[in-house]
């Protein structure tokens, strides 16, 4: 599991013009089950998704296609993390810590 937090790096008036094809971007990804929570950090200077995906590579090809990102409003910090406890509606994402 990952956490995705963007921060923008251009004026709100620069993320808004592209505020559209990003939430076309973001339901493509949750039609095809890669994320699973997103939202406006506030104050607003960027956002947060919740993410699952096979690898990391996986996630650096997803942030790399954000529209926010091919228009150079937005830099992605990633956070991968093992979920070893979920609410239960989220229990098929539970991992086991391997040591």
């Amino acid at each position: 599991m990952y956490v995705l937090e963007l921060s923008y790096t251009a004026p709100l008036h620069a993320v808004d013009a592209v505020l559209e094809e990003h939430v076309a971007w973001l339901d493509e990804l949750y039609e095809q089950g890669v994320f699973l929570a997103s939202g406006r950090k506030e104050p607003r200077d960027g956002g947060v998704i919740i993410a699952v995906a096979e690898d990391r590579a996986r996630i650096e090809e997803v942030t790399a296609g954000d529209p926010f990102v091919r228009a150079g409003v937005c830099a992605y910090r990633v956070t991968e993390f093992v979920a070893t406890k979920t609410a239960p509606a989220l229990e098929r994402y539970r991992e086991t810590l391997r040591r």
